[in-house]
């Protein structure tokens, strides 16, 4: 197991969400070798609980005193009226991991009304992996676990496409008509990275807006997809008003988006470039706890700059290309940006290997960024 960045708190509950195949599973076991562990994924259990959720106390070992995890909690919400009852009455400390809370919103649960904290389990970040990171491999396979660890990631991110659309969807009654979803799927992939335009794709995969939406919803619903609204505070130029979307993961993208004779390998692989930086930027804002808010930026003359983090501690404004060279007007968006924002950091995250200065912005190579992502943010490196 790699060593994570999420560090657990020392005696209050949490939620822990994240996306299937993260490692949550893995990590928790291993945080909490001492944890009373229900895996609601179990049909036994699953179906007694589900009937009679406050049999939860009875599988909990009288004076217990260590950690109780509920896996896969989304699966029987109704749990945490109990769980709420035995944090009050009992002082137990639970860990409630789910791959989704759409239920739990659905049907009103309000996360135990500040009883439990919080967390994100992010797929494996450049710090992470250390010594194993491969760009070359991060940008085809992403950085799911089980792509660095399978000796065969093509195949693992094929099985993981599929397993979401059984499990996860049908399964959970998301959608009933898996053929369209499996379409919009593949149409979504051409918008990643790119203003989401609703109507597009819904005529791309043959289905209705209002579908093409709830489908956006459950991807944003099972944390597989994100849609990245525009940054417009104190706004000096006309903005934009659609967000931008991305899957969660660049090895998810590259498997659902087709290639054929007509496509350019080259799109593929810039989109990747940013897809990557994307994915790392809110994992290590999360896991660190930084506190920013992610944006993206772009005036009405579409002058756009990749990805802007908002917080207390600053702004700081990321524009990624894949060319090796800085030349014409690639740091038009950030000039631009500096100019309305001149308190803001700027970033230049190209494909080439030196690092420099163009004025007030750091040229810096993708895979020194991915490396240093804290150190660029202002925090010293995380200690694994």
């Amino acid at each position: 197991m790699y060593s994570r960045l999420l560090r657990p708190p020392k005696d209050k509950s949490f939620f822990l969400f994240g996306p299937r195949g993260t490692g949550k599973t893995t990590w928790v076991k291993t945080v909490f070798p001492k944890a009373l562990y229900l895996d609601l994924l179990e049909s036994e259990l699953f179906n007694d609980l589900l009937a009679s959720p406050q049999r939860l106390e009875s599988l909990i070992p009288l004076k217990f005193d260590d950690w109780i995890v509920l896996d896969e909690i989304q699966r029987v919400p109704e749990l945490l009226n109990e769980v709420h009852r035995l944090i009050e009455k009992r002082r137990y400390r639970f860990v409630l991991t789910g791959s989704s809370a759409r239920k739990i919103r659905r049907k009103g649960y309000n996360l135990l009304g500040g009883r439990a904290l919080a967390y994100s389990m992010h797929q494996l970040t450049t710090i992470e992996l250390g010594k194993d990171f491969d760009l070359k491999h991060s940008l085809r396979y992403g950085h799911l676990p089980a792509a660095y660890l399978e000796s065969d990631p093509k195949a693992f991110l094929e099985s993981y496409v599929g397993a979401y659309l059984r499990e996860e969807i049908q399964q959970e009654g998301l959608t009933r008509n898996l053929s369209a979803f499996s379409r919009f799927l593949e149409a979504a992939s051409f918008s990643q990275g790119s203003t989401l335009s609703l109507s597009s794709v819904a005529r791309d995969c043959a289905v209705g807006r209002k579908v093409v939406e709830d489908y956006f919803a459950i991807l944003e619903d099972l944390l597989i997809g994100y849609r990245l609204p525009v940054f417009a505070k104190k706004a000096k130029r006309r903005i934009v008003v659609h967000p931008k979307f991305y899957f969660f993961d660049v090895g998810l993208y590259r498997t659902l988006r087709p290639m054929g004779p007509l496509d350019v390998p080259e799109e593929a692989e810039g989109i990747a470039f940013e897809s990557l930086l994307f994915q790392e930027l809110k994992a290590i804002n999360d896991c660190l706890g930084l506190g920013y808010q992610i944006y993206y930026w772009r005036t009405a003359n579409n002058l756009e700059v990749d990805f802007v983090l908002y917080g207390a501690k600053g702004i700081f404004a990321f524009e990624v290309k894949r060319t090796g060279k800085v030349s014409g007007n690639v740091l038009s968006g950030l000039k631009a940006f500096l100019k309305d924002y001149p308190m803001a950091k700027a970033f230049f995250i190209y494909g080439g290997e030196r690092r420099m200065r163009e004025g007030q912005i750091d040229v810096v190579p993708l895979e020194t960024a991915l490396k240093e992502l804290p150190a660029l943010l202002g925090q010293s490196k995380p200690v694994l």
